[in-house]
């Protein structure tokens, strides 16, 4: 294969443009996402402080929900203040091993969340279809068991897109990235050569994480539907159906916005690319933001914690 006199060796380093088309008024931008921000690691730590303090809060689902909140907290760091450098400083540059790493946890972080979406949704199946079996079947140690398999699988199914592009690739079309993180596909896109492989692979991560995730997901909450409706006391029902809420609203969000956020990518070639990007990013951020808020005000036990730590 020839190589074009315009391709770039193995680039040393990368420039970040942004948000393609909205340079002008990315300063502007910053700062809902700053906020946002803050509010994220703000409102996950918090959760996470709580949940450690209190004693009665040591129990499956307050732990995997300790979890969400500590990768919530990992991903908007690994994009956030990258993202606000650009937007604010104009600190576009970044080495070619740090992007690959951000590109790395950013994927890591949202199959690690997802993972623990399902294993938050067969804790309320069994705890709600199985009462009687839950403590039984639902240990502590079971739930670290999981949260380790679920880092594990997340790491393993990464980790070979990291290989593929730093082995396959050395010649580069272009070290300008029309985005404003490292995403997957944003970087195949500048390599020279068949980038097929790499495609189909992140394709295929993407839909086995969130097509096997999602269909355990949608079948244990049909399970637990179908349970509390034949609950024969109305209280009964009202109450195993207000423990699924905040998870319902957390899974709905997660998943509806990457579905969104996927297609727009695949399909929306009219749409134009300051949208895609923009879309991307807030998709990164909206789930870190929105999960303490959901939590803390659909989730008795937390909220009552919260008042307790501010109006003492």
């Amino acid at each position: 294969m020839s190589i074009s006199n315009l391709t770039v060796f193995m680039p040393p380093v990368l420039t970040l443009i942004g948000i393609p088309g909205l340079e002008s008024v990315q300063c502007w931008i910053g700062i809902p996402f700053c906020a946002m921000y803050i509010i994220a690691m703000v409102g996950n730590s918090l959760l996470l402080f709580i949940i450690k303090s209190e004693r009665s809060l040591h129990e499956p689902m307050y732990i995997f929900l300790g979890m969400l909140g500590a990768t919530d907290i990992a991903l908007g760091s690994s994009i956030m203040p990258k993202m606000l450098g650009i937007f604010w400083f104009h600190m576009s540059e970044i080495y070619f091993d740090s992007c690959l790493l951000q590109m790395c946890f950013i994927h890591t972080f949202q199959c690690i969340e997802s993972g623990i979406l399902l294993a938050m949704a067969l804790d309320r199946y069994v705890a709600i279809c199985y009462p009687l079996r839950h403590a039984t079947l639902f240990t502590r140690w079971l739930v670290y068991q999981i949260g380790a398999v679920v880092t594990l699988r997340a790491a393993i199914l990464v980790a070979p897109s990291l290989v593929l592009i730093k082995c396959r690739f050395q010649f580069y079309h272009t070290t300008v990235i029309s985005h404003s993180y490292c995403e997957h596909m944003a970087i195949v896109k500048l390599a020279v050569g068949n980038v097929r492989v790499n495609k189909i692979y992140g394709l295929f991560v993407a839909f086995s994480v969130a097509g096997f995730d999602l269909i355990f997901i949608t079948l244990s909450y049909i399970q637990i539907f179908i349970t509390v409706f034949h609950l024969p006391q109305k209280e009964s029902r009202l109450k195993a159906f207000n423990t699924c809420i905040a998870h319902i609203c957390v899974f709905l969000e997660f998943y509806l916005l990457g579905f969104f956020s996927f297609f727009t990518h695949r399909f929306g070639s009219h749409i134009p690319p300051y949208i895609h990007i923009l879309f991307s990013s807030i998709y990164l951020l909206l789930p870190p933001f929105l999960n303490p808020l959901v939590y803390g005000i659909k989730t008795k036990q937390i909220r009552v914690h919260v008042f307790k730590m501010f109006c003492s």
